[in-house]
């Protein structure tokens, strides 16, 4: 385990654009995009602008604009999905389940009675760009 900020994980790389995203939500603080290898549809991240590891490194100011980013995309999320819930799932440190070393909120519409999906299957990119157009238009 390295508590030293990687800035080459895959999160930074799309903040500094080096890697395409589909944008669903920005502010100065955080970043919100879908997951290419979505669980559930309207699968989404939060992620904050800045160099943070995990939650146990943010600091209250990073936990408060994500938390805030998280707030309003979720709600977005349930009206473009017509959602009975949703699911907000993070993860810290690798034996905590997390894969990319960059502080991220999942956010999953969730409808009664339907199961997450497994992770790493791959979406249909198209479907993605048209879920993600859904939820900025509910924002």
């Amino acid at each position: 385990m390295s508590d030293i900020y990687d800035d080459q994980n895959i999160f930074a790389k799309i903040l500094r654009g080096e890697i395409p995203s589909i944008k669903v939500f920005e502010d100065d603080e955080t970043l919100c995009f879908m997951d290419i290898m979505p669980r559930t549809e309207g699968h989404c991240l939060v992620i904050p602008k800045t160099p943070c590891r995990n939650i146990l490194d943010a600091t209250p100011q990073q936990l408060a604009a994500c938390m805030a980013t998280v707030n309003k995309v979720a709600n977005a999320a349930k009206t473009a999905f017509d959602a009975d819930g949703i699911s907000l799932f993070q993860f810290s440190e690798a034996a905590g389940g997390q894969e990319v070393f960059h502080l991220h909120f999942h956010i999953h519409p969730r409808h009664e009675g339907v199961a997450i999906r497994p992770p790493g299957t791959m979406g249909d990119m198209d479907v993605i760009k048209v879920n993600a157009a859904r939820i900025t238009a509910a924002l």
